[in-house]
């Protein structure tokens, strides 16, 4: 009511001479001044609201016309031609996730992670089921044995089997998953095609240097001390846990930190990175480069016109106002390595 009252002594002010007008009180032009912001704030909201929601339903719109469209070419009969459109259809999905994960809704975006990796497996496995199958022979089989052998005593490959992983929330398809574990200064390497869409496991390792040069649909890099891993264009997410003293360079769309200290992350991200439970994490850029790069950018999906490095959440900081201690941006002077 005395906002009401405070508009109607304003209303016969205004119909009154300017004379009259001086003499309603301040309080009550700065009263009303307040009511028509809040009027005006609120109405902007309404329409943030409603511009957010449109953008909302022609994602889900887009995405499930998309989605089926995927699962009718996996559904039919296998060929090259199917698998290749289905190929390129499943890439144009990803890149709709990736340019509208900051409008999504947590649920909704795990949701559609989810969906694309369950159309990668299938994917996966319908090229497999076109590759003619080899015959059976002695002979082949012990000079697969022995070639096996020989990359495994490599130096760039002579990690112990990796163990079992367990597949949990934001790692799907983790039946696939390779890596490297339990190993001390090393100079370690996969290429593009052991890398392809698989699970990348790395763990339990000390003053290695890991270069991952292809696309994985996952990596998660756990108990690491000293290390330096560079990857390629990751399609879906990457997990850093307990880790230190540790450099990495990667490109993937959501990047997740928890209880890792001092650690330097050159970073292309999609969406806002997670940090918890860290302290001394540095971020910068991602630069690193490889032979074809390109390409496995192209396969990832991921748009290399976008990178949110410098957006981090810290789980542990919730002052607005105020910076996070346990992250900072690394010093331009301190952000040229010599990779290789």
């Amino acid at each position: 009511m005395e906002g009401v009252d405070c508009s109607m002594a304003l209303a016969d002010a205004a119909a009154a001479s300017p004379r009259d007008l001086s003499l309603v009180p301040e309080r009550l032009q700065r009263r009303e001044q307040e009511r028509q912001m809040e009027v005006e704030r609120r109405k902007q909201k309404r329409q943030d609201q409603e511009v957010e929601e449109e953008k909302s339903g022609f994602f889900a719109a887009a995405f499930a016309r998309e989605r089926a469209a995927v699962e009718e070419l996996l559904r039919g009969e296998a060929s090259a031609e199917r698998l290749e459109e289905a190929a390129n259809r499943l890439q144009g999905l990803r890149k709709l996730l990736n340019d509208s994960v900051l409008f999504l809704a947590a649920y909704d975006l795990r949701q559609g992670q989810a969906a694309l990796a369950q159309l990668q497996a299938v994917l996966t496995e319908r090229r497999q089921e076109l590759q003619p199958k080899k015959r059976f022979a002695f002979k082949a089989r012990k000079k697969d044995a022995a070639g096996a052998a020989q990359v495994d005593a490599a130096p760039v490959a002579s990690a112990a089997p990796s163990p079992p992983v367990t597949k949990e929330e934001g790692a799907p398809g983790a039946s696939w998953a390779c890596g490297f574990s339990n190993l001390e200064s090393q100079d370690l390497e996969k290429r593009a095609e052991e890398l392809h869409q698989r699970d990348i496991l790395l763990s339990d390792l000390t003053n290695c240097t890991v270069r991952l040069c292809g696309n994985p649909n996952t990596l998660r890099l756990a108990k690491a001390r000293g290390c330096k891993v560079l990857c390629g264009p990751v399609t879906t997410s990457v997990f850093l846990e307990d880790c230190r003293d540790c450099v990495l360079a990667v490109a993937c769309q959501q990047l997740r930190v928890h209880t890792t200290k001092d650690t330097r992350v050159f970073l292309q991200v999609t969406s806002r990175a997670i940090v918890e439970d860290c302290s001394g994490i540095q971020f910068a850029p991602y630069t690193w480069s490889y032979p074809g790069i390109d390409k496995d950018f192209q396969d990832s999906g991921l748009d290399r016109s976008k990178n949110n490095w410098d957006q981090v959440d810290d789980f542990n900081w919730l002052a607005r106002n105020v910076a996070s201690p346990n992250w900072s941006i690394l010093p331009e002077e301190e952000r040229d390595i010599q990779w290789d």
